[in-house]
């Protein structure tokens, strides 16, 4: 298999989980520390609706990874090349955002993960 597509996988894979903790917070659990500066234990309205909006954006993050690794064709090649260098720009732009966060959870979770979504990114838009 070739390493674009590894990459791919393990990027929805790290998506995937991470979807499931924006759901966790969109419903309420007290897990806010984490994630949109940790400035709530539970977060407000707004910042769910934010949660509910990332695991959209992860979707749509994960189909772009996994067309342009060959691993599905759903999306026209120029768009999935051009929209991989667009995800990983964010995620290296994720890296100082998170890594300057107020909250000590956030940083010392998220940056990591980012840098590692941000890596794998990389690998695949080569690709």
């Amino acid at each position: 298999m070739p390493a674009a597509a590894v990459a791919a996988l393990v990027l929805t894979a790290i998506l995937g989980a991470l979807a499931i903790f924006q759901l966790a917070l969109a419903l309420g659990a007290p897990i806010g520390r984490f994630a949109w500066g940790g400035q709530h234990r539970v977060l407000p309205a707004r910042l769910r609706v934010g949660s509910a909006v990332s695991i959209a954006v992860y979707a749509v993050i994960a189909t772009i990874a996994l067309d342009r690794a060959g691993v599905i064709d759903v999306v026209p090649d120029p768009v999935a090349v051009v929209g991989m260098w667009v995800v990983f720009a964010c995620f290296v732009l994720g890296i100082p955002l998170n890594a300057v966060s107020r909250s000590r959870a956030e940083r010392v979770t998220m940056t990591p993960i980012v840098t590692v979504l941000a890596l794998l990114s990389l690998v695949v838009a080569l690709g």
